[in-house]
């Protein structure tokens, strides 16, 4: 069966359209939740392992010279050449590629303070036509933005003008002119320098105990990248719960807990703010305590070392599987936009398949051998001097079969004459002795 794919282009575009607005809802708050199973016996450590390199904290010595900014030329000849045209750092200074554009193309001084990043370019000439493209870059916090301009040099008056092509904006600009292309981004993180950098980094640890919502979980610890620590809880909570003092410089987040018992299983979760830099993580670790594991018995024959069956044995860490869940917040959003794109695709589905049976049979019902109609044949009419073939008239063949058996019964008569010859006198009148059948 050929499938008539223009009975499926809706279904397919209702199905993107879902799963792009389950996507969006997905996507709310931007949020990486990381989910652990761990068991550990009873009386054991246990290491809740938090990891972020994006959290290591380096201070900027240079005074937030890890921002800059530069423009890029491609240029729109066979070679398709690229260039730099200018790039400047977060301190102000600026520095140009090309000795002919020194003095006549340049960014503002205050594009760092303001967030105006835009290119100007003094008395354009037609070797300024290309394809640029504002790059901003952002290294203390891994951050990289682009935007394209496309600018076109005429020498006609008429021709100028300012349009958007549907991926960027296209400006043609007379000769001689001065032009402006844009590059406008106003967000915090590239107007403000990092004067309290080390207070805006902060990791803190909470515990949800079994049968707890999560927005009543106990806050465990807080440690800034400052060196500052906050404890919260019990003093025994407080000595057996703990994080390494070199968090932030290696990235290593862990929580160390220490003499476990059952009263410490329960949910925990990592917190990773860095406000600065617009990164919040959470990873989240369900902690399992089983019973301790049993003492081997004194009765046993002791080894040698070199005889010990326990010396090249290689302890097997606890069990951990990771799985990715999204926000508790948008789960119940998520599985019904998962549902109602499964139910919709199917549906279309399900008619697509009768509409297409349907109208195979229809084509079918058109083309039966079986009831295409048998074309009447012609009638011949055999017409003769005295009959014709219809009923009404007196047959023709019929006048001949008497004439046949006249002459039949004649010869019969005949013959049986020859062999009665002795009696010669008497004639015999065949016509006479015939008897006339009788015609109805």
């Amino acid at each position: 069966m050929i499938w008539d794919m223009r009975l499926f282009a809706p279904s397919l575009f209702c199905f993107q359209l879902l799963a792009l607005i389950h996507f969006s809802l997905g996507q709310t708050d931007g949020r990486d939740v990381l989910v652990a199973n761990i068991s550990a016996p009873k009386g054991s450590q246990a290491v809740l392992r938090c990891h972020s390199q994006r959290m290591v904290w380096t201070q900027d010595r240079l005074k937030d010279r890890q921002r800059v900014a530069h423009w890029d030329l491609l240029r729109s000849g066979p070679e398709h050449a690229m260039e730099r045209v200018v790039d400047m750092f977060s301190a102000g200074d600026q520095r140009i590629y090309n000795d002919y554009n020194q003095g006549r193309i340049g960014m503002p001084k205050t594009a760092f303070i303001d967030g105006n990043f835009s290119l100007v370019i003094k008395d354009v000439v037609m070797s300024d036509k290309g394809m640029y493209s504002c790059n901003l870059h952002h290294h203390y916090c891994h951050l990289y933005e682009s935007i394209k301009v496309q600018l076109n040099v005429t020498k006609s008056a008429r021709k100028e003008r300012k349009f958007w092509d549907g991926q960027k904006a296209v400006f043609v600009v007379l000769v001689g002119k001065t032009v402006v292309l844009p590059c406008v981004n106003r967000r915090p993180i590239w107007t403000e320098g990092n004067s309290q950098e080390d207070q805006q980094q902060v990791v803190h640890w909470d515990r949800q105990p079994p049968g707890v919502r999560h927005d009543r979980a106990d806050r465990l610890i807080d440690l800034y990248a400052s060196g500052e620590r906050r404890h919260y809880g019990p003093l025994f909570v407080q000595r057996k719960m703990n994080i390494s003092a070199t968090a932030f410089s290696q990235g290593d987040f862990s929580l160390i807990i220490s003499e476990i018992q059952p009263l410490d299983q329960g949910l925990y979760s990592c917190h990773l703010h860095h406000h600065y830099c617009g990164l919040h993580e959470r990873r989240i670790f369900q902690l399992t305590v089983t019973p301790p594991i049993p003492e081997e018995s004194t009765d046993e024959p002791q080894y040698l070392p070199s005889e010990d069956q326990n010396t090249n044995m290689v302890e097997v860490p606890p069990h951990v599987i990771n799985v990715i869940l999204p926000d508790q917040r948008n789960h119940f959003l998520q599985q019904l936009g998962y549902i109602l794109a499964t139910l919709l695709l199917l549906a279309l589905s399900i008619l697509g398949i009768i509409l297409l049976t349907r109208r195979r049979k229809r084509r079918g019902q058109e083309f039966d051998p079986r009831k295409v109609e048998s074309q009447t044949l012609p009638t011949v009419k055999y017409v003769s001097q005295a009959s014709c073939v219809k009923k009404e008239c007196v047959p023709e063949m019929k006048l001949r079969n008497q004439e046949e058996s006249k002459l039949d019964y004649k010869n019969n008569l005949l013959k049986e004459a020859e062999m009665s010859k002795p009696c010669p006198a008497k004639a015999v009148d065949l016509d006479r002795d015939i008897e006339k059948p009788s015609w109805k």
